[in-house]
This record gives structure tokens, C-alpha cells and sequence, in this order.
């Protein structure tokens, strides 16, 4: 073998040594990755193996825990009934304790409260009578005051009656706005009867007065005055009387009887006074005939006749201006439209009815002569009697000019003003039931 022979197998050797150590270098490669691999697939099956222990240990535990959860919600409900039967049971141990204090209270003044419920229906029962009386009676407290202290005063300071007696009695009576003519007529009725009858005793005289007036007041009346269908109702007086307000008030009783009702706003020189009636009107439901402000009353008069009588209404209320007594134009205004009303509406009831302020007095009086002397006046509305002490001017005027007076004012609200009966304003005048 030559040099280069020796050098080829040499370098054949070598390469032959190269790849067997390449082929076991792979082949330990090889065996790493399977050991690495075999230790993973360990690694990860006692992972696994530790997750189940886990699990059962926390399945183990939640079980414990669910059993412990509904024992507990069992305890904590029989707890929540039991406490809701005791509580139930001291509630009903309350009412039935309650129940019977009730019975007890009842029982015990069970007479007090039939007895109670008794009086109170009677009074019910009894209660427009006494309501109308009792308004009336309250109304006249001054004017009864007044005039029964006075007359009470003079039959005190006597023992026999004599002309001395009924000197004084004159004097109170006259001071109480009887009037001097009635106040006369009336002392010579009392001499008459004391004498026929040989009264002795001065106590008995006052109930011969009340018997006196009360003649007085219901001498020629009728026992209630009814308005016939249609009518028109003229209302007058002087400046501040109440002619405005009473008229809506006599709107509002007649609208509640059911009859049907106009007004004629025939007061146009009174600041406001077409309003206050329109307000009037709205409130108790009723038309109201308007001209403007400073207008003919007459025409206004004329268009409401007109109205009514196209409307066949039942009764046509006239307001008017306030006219002084002696104030000639005026007055001649008042007989314009009284002729307006009668050449209009001839088959229309008439009615004047003069409004007085009682609180004047003696002038009240004056005021109804003067205005009969222009207008044939039917009746006489007499207001604001509860603030007064002059009542006594109804006696006058129904003595002296012979007119009935057909309402009067005892307070503020509309059912204060009522129709005048004259037994019962004799009644309470003089405080008998």
C-alpha cells in the first residue's frame, strides 16, 4: 500500500468515525427527547392525578356545605314560623283584650249615648223651626234690650199703676222708636183694658203691651204673601240703604222656590252699581238687563219689560238709583218709570217696595211718608235690624202709614233675610217663646 493508498483509507476511516458519531449523537438526541417527553407525560399525569384529589376534596366540601346551607335554612325557618305564630298569638291576646275594654265602654255607657242620640234627633226634627225663630230672636237682641229694658225699668219703680206710670211708660216707649202717635194709640189701649179688666198688679201691663203691638203688626195682614205670575217689582230707597244687596237676595229666595227671575240694572248713576248687580245675577243664576253707565234708566226699565215678558218670566226685579227724598228730579225719574212699566207690561203684577235702613230710626219714617206721596208703595223691606236698637220703627210704620212690611234683615247672609211674620216678630221682640 502506497503513501496515497494509506492517506485514502485513512481519510475513508475518519469519515466512517465521523458518521458513527454523528448516528450516536442523533441517537442520544433522540433518547433525550423521548426521556424529556416520557418526563412531561409524567409531569402532566400527576398534575392531573393531584387536580382530581382537588376536586373530589372541593365536591366533598361544597356538598358539606350545601347540607349545612339547608339545615340551616330549615332552622332559620321553623325559627321564622315559630316566631310568627307567637307573635300572631299576642296579637289576638291584644285584640281580644282590646275587644273586650270596648265591650266594657260600651256596655257602661251604652244608656248615656241612646239617650244622647235621642236629643240630638229631636233637635234635629225640631231644628228649621228653632233655626228661624232663633235668627230672628238673635237679630232683635238690641232692639229687645232697648225696648224691654226700658219698659221693664218703669214697671219696676211701681207698685200700683196709675197716670204717673203711664206717663213713663210713653217716655220709653217713644225712646225706643215706637213713635210718638203709636206710642199714644197704644197707652190709651192700655188705660182701656186695665181699667175693663181692674188690673192692679204693673207686671201684668207687659204682656198687655206685647198683645197690643202684636195687634198692631198684624192688623190687615195676610197670613203669607204670595206673588202672582208674572210681576215686576219696582225696589227704591235712598243712597246706603242695602237696595242692591237685598235685591240679589230676593233673586236667590225666589230662584230657590223655583220661580224664574230677572234683574234690571236700572241703578246707572251709582259708581259700580251695574256691577254689583251683574255679580249678583251670576251668582244666583239670573239674566241681567244692562245699558252703559250714566244711561236712561227708563230705557233700561223698557228693554227689560220687553225681555220678560217675551221670556214669560215669573219675576222682573228693578234696581234703581238711590234717590234722596227731597231731591225733586229724582223723584220724577221714580215716575217715569213706574209709567214705563205700566204702558209696557199692563198684565204684570206691580209692586213697590221701599227698602229702609232701620238703624236710622225716626227718619226711616219721614223717608217712607215722602216717597208714598210719589209712588203707591206696596211694601216695605226693613234692613240691618240685628245692629240696631231702633227696631221699634216697624211699629211705627205699620201703625202710621198703613203698609205691610213684607221682609226684614236680621243678619248678613241671604237666609237673614226673611219674610216677615208678625206673630213672630212680636214673640221675639218681647223674648216669649
Amino acid at each position: 500500500m502506497g503513501f496515497f493508498d494509506f492517506f485514502k483509507n485513512k481519510n475513508k476511516t475518519e469519515n466512517a468515525d465521523e458518521s458513527s458519531i454523528l448516528q450516536e449523537n442523533e441517537s442520544i438526541e433522540t433518547e433525550i427527547e423521548e426521556s424529556d417527553e416520557n418526563k412531561d407525560l409524567a409531569t402532566d399525569t400527576d398534575l392531573i392525578e393531584e387536580d382530581a384529589e382537588s376536586y373530589e376534596e372541593l365536591s366533598e366540601k361544597a356538598e358539606e356545605a350545601d347540607l349545612e346551607r339547608a339545615v340551616s335554612e330549615n332552622e332559620k325557618s321553623e325559627l321564622i314560623k315559630e316566631i310568627e305564630e307567637t307573635a300572631g298569638e299576642a296579637e289576638q291576646q291584644e285584640e281580644n283584650e282590646e275587644s273586650t275594654k270596648l265591650q266594657e265602654e260600651f256596655t257602661e255607657d251604652n244608656s248615656d249615648r241612646c239617650e244622647a242620640a235621642e236629643t240630638q234627633a229631636e233637635q234635629t226634627a225640631e231644628e228649621p223651626k228653632k233655626g228661624f225663630f232663633a235668627r230672628l230672636k238673635e237679630g232683635l237682641g238690641k232692639t229687645r234690650k232697648n225696648i224691654l229694658g226700658s219698659v221693664d225699668s218703669v214697671l219696676g219703680a211701681f207698685t200700683k199703676i196709675d197716670e204717673d206710670l203711664f206717663e213713663e211708660l210713653e217716655e220709653a216707649l217713644i225712646m225706643a222708636d215706637l213713635g210718638v202717635q203709636t206710642t199714644m194709640d197704644i197707652c190709651d189701649n192700655l188705660r182701656k183694658r186695665v181699667k175693663k179688666e181692674n188690673v192692679t198688679d204693673p207686671s201684668k201691663i207687659k204682656d198687655m203691651l206685647c198683645e197690643e203691638i202684636s195687634a198692631i203688626l198684624t192688623e190687615d195682614c195676610e197670613e203669607e204673601f204670595e206673588f202672582k205670575k208674572p210681576t215686576v217689582m219696582l225696589v227704591i230707597g235712598v243712597n246706603g240703604v242695602g237696595k242692591t244687596t237685598t235685591i240679589g237676595k230676593l233673586a236667590s229666595v225666589y230662584k230657590k222656590e223655583g220661580k224664574s227671575v230677572m234683574l234690571a240694572a236700572a241703578d246707572t248713576f251709582r259708581a259700580a252699581a251695574i256691577d254689583q248687580l251683574m255679580v249678583w245675577g251670576k251668582r244666583c243664576g239670573v239674566d241681567v238687563i244692562r245699558h252703559e253707565e250714566n244711561s236712561d234708566p227708563a230705557a233700561v226699565v223698557f228693554d227689560a219689560a220687553s225681555a220678560a215678558k217675551n221670556r214669560k218670566t215669573d219675576i222682573l226685579i228693578c234696581d234703581t238709583a238711590g234717590r234722596l227724598h227731597n231731591k225733586k228730579n229724582l223723584m220724577e225719574e221714580l215716575k217715569k218709570i213706574s209709567k214705563v212699566i205700566e204702558r209696557e207690561y199692563p198684565e204684570a203684577n206691580k209692586e213697590v217696595f221701599l227698602v229702609l235702613d232701620a238703624t236710622t230710626g225716626q227718619n226711616a219714617l219721614q223717608q217712607a211718608k215722602l216717597f208714598k206721596e210719589v209712588s203707591d208703595i206696596t211694601g216695605i223691606i226693613l234692613t240691618k235690624l240685628d245692629g240696631t236698637a231702633k227696631g221699634g220703627i216697624v211699629v211705627a210704620i205699620k201703625s202710621e202709614l198703613k203698609i205691610p212690611v213684607r221682609y226684614i234683615g236680621v243678619g248678613e247672609g241671604i237666609e237673614d233675610l226673611q219674610k216677615f211674620n208678625p206673630e213672630s216678630f212680636a214673640k221675639a221682640l218681647f223674648d216669649a217663646e
